[in-house]
């Protein structure tokens, strides 16, 4: 059985890479936070059934290139995850609805998450090896 068949692992990864492209809309959202009729962006936490399998289908957005000079996209991205359509946002008169308080807050909730599952990650493939005796 290979590492990457083991579901607790599996969904910890999926986990990890969610708080990685959340981590990047996040600051998307910082760093836009003066430009006329932005929208801030979040993405919707992933769902994981019984078997540590996604639960439900994530559907994945295709990037266009819109010329031929544009470098095609690697797989992964914040396309991989279903971005959050409900979050309501206060507008200024510049059409910009980011508040900063509100990025700062998710950013660093996000950070102290994405550190704890990678304790726990950690810590399974440390019991692991105790269990097979390399540890």
């Amino acid at each position: 059985m290979s590492i990457s068949d083991i579901p607790t692992l599996s969904m910890l990864r999926t986990t990890m890479q969610w708080h990685q492209e959340r981590q990047k809309v996040l600051s998307e959202n910082v760093a836009n936070s003066d430009t006329p009729n932005f929208k801030p962006r979040d993405l919707v936490e992933p769902k994981f059934d019984s078997t540590g399998a996604p639960a439900g289908t994530m559907g994945t957005l295709a990037m266009t290139l819109t010329s031929a000079g544009h470098i095609t996209p690697s797989g992964g991205g914040t396309d991989a995850f279903d971005q959050n359509k409900r979050a309501g946002f206060q507008t200024r008169p510049a059409g910009n609805a980011v508040n900063l308080e509100d990025e700062m807050t998710k950013s660093a909730n996000n950070q102290m998450d994405y550190q704890a599952v990678t304790g726990l990650y950690s810590k399974s493939l440390q019991l692991l090896k105790t269990a097979i005796g390399k540890g």
